[in-house]
């Protein structure tokens, strides 16, 4: 009976330490990084017309995010290479092709320009590598196009025109006159403008379209005062938005009464103006500097580095790197499906933005801002140049997954 019981308990107890090993064994599997390093690839426009808002300020944020988690994780190094696109879908796709075959970068972020975006995020889902995408606009990113291993993580067209439409016409303003750049772009945002307007009993009370790269907006201006309305909103971007602020501010279109809507404007866009030309033009942004002692904090140690405060894409690159990082240490691994799962899992809490999400479609939902540009006698410096009218839920922000077309989305 005694050699029974022993022999009963040598065998439990070898059994308990082979499982034990097999559990080591496991945990040692799960662990793995590829390569031996975690490297990021930051592609973008570096001296282009994005670069002032994404460009070499959004490799200084990945670096702070990067620093800032230690420089390595699951034990191993964190490496940042970069590179610029130059606008080309051609280029964009040779460098991640070149990335994640020769260099082994196992996620790409930034990359300003749709078409460059969205040819990256193909050849990253057949790779089965992760794409992060902060700068470009496209909806189709997260629509049609979508892929199991991207992300979109700052804003998108439908937020810039949908979310700041209905924040605009819940402050009053309801009648509205469109100057549209003539391509898909202006066109969309306009479209999508006008279902808010339709569904809230405003009034779109015209347009007038323009060539890219125009020089003379003034024959577009008078038509947007005889129109009366309260809102004149600038359906176009870079330059073209440039040019039509400095002259609406020329003709005197806000001191009439009429207030200014940018679709697509950046700080660095304000910034670059000045406070008396832009005073008063209402837009929307995904995150702003000045909103707390938490983005203060932030971009303190931005501007140390980079002489200019971040831009809402540079601040969304720390957030989205950081995130990542921490769903490699959650995963044990770097590959990208695990990893993917962990970001949609555990919610974005930083100086981005608290309680965000990871949608199935890889839109990352937030809260966004109606910002106004102040007026030369409210700014206390430099970079004070908005003051928040309106906190945008993420759930209004963005369009609603029941009404996304990405593929992976259960209906």
């Amino acid at each position: 009976m005694f050699r029974r019981a022993l022999l009963t308990s040598l065998f439990a107890t070898g059994l308990f330490a082979i499982g034990l090993f097999a559990i080591g064994l496991t945990t040692a599997a799960q662990a793995q990084i590829s390569d031996n390093v975690v490297k990021i690839g930051v592609l973008n426009d570096m001296a282009g017309p994005y670069a002032d808002f994404a460009g070499p300020g959004t490799v200084d944020a990945v670096r702070l995010a990067v620093e800032d988690f230690g420089g390595t994780v699951l034990g191993k190094p964190i490496e940042i290479v970069f590179a610029d696109h130059l606008n080309k879908p051609d280029v964009g796709t040779a460098l991640a092709r070149q990335w994640f075959a020769v260099d082994h970068v196992d996620m790409v972020i930034d990359m300003p320009n749709s078409a460059v975006a969205l040819a990256v995020q193909q050849v990253a889902r057949d790779e089965h590598r992760i794409t992060i995408n902060l700068s470009a606009a496209s909806t189709e990113l997260t629509g049609k196009q979508c892929s199991p291993t991207g992300m979109h993580w700052v804003s998108d067209s439908y937020a810039n025109s949908h979310g700041t439409t209905l924040a605009v016409v819940k402050q009053g303003g309801d009648t509205w006159f469109f100057i549209t750049v003539d391509y898909e772009g202006g066109y969309a945002n306009e479209r999508e403008a006008k279902k808010v307007l339709d569904a809230m009993g405003g009034k779109l009370l015209g347009h007038a379209l323009h060539p890219i790269n125009a020089s003379d907006f003034s024959s577009f201006l008078i038509q947007a005062q005889a129109s009366g309305a309260k809102i004149v909103g600038l359906s176009n971007g870079g330059a073209d938005t440039v040019n039509a602020i400095k002259q609406a501010s020329e003709f005197g279109l806000t001191k009439r009464g009429q207030k200014l809507v940018g679709m697509f404007v950046n700080i660095t866009d304000i910034h670059a103006l000045g406070l008396p030309a832009a005073q008063g033009l209402i837009l929307t942004e995904g995150w702003y500097w000045d909103r707390d002692d938490e983005t203060r904090a932030f971009a303190k140690r931005f501007q140390a580095r980079h002489k200019a405060m971040p831009t809402q894409y540079q601040a969304g690159a720390y957030s989205a790197v950081t995130h990542y990082l921490k769903a490699i240490q959650a995963a044990g691994t770097d590959q990208a499906e695990p990893v993917m799962a962990k970001m949609r899992e555990l919610p974005v809490n930083d100086m981005f933005t608290k309680g965000g999400v990871l949608r199935e479609d890889g839109r990352m939902v937030h809260d966004m801002y109606l910002m106004q540009v102040k007026e030369p006698g409210e700014s206390k410096g430099e970079w004070d140049l908005y003051k928040v009218l309106a906190t945008i839920p993420g759930q209004e922000a963005f369009r609603a997954l029941a009404d996304s077309a990405c593929p992976a989305v259960k209906k």
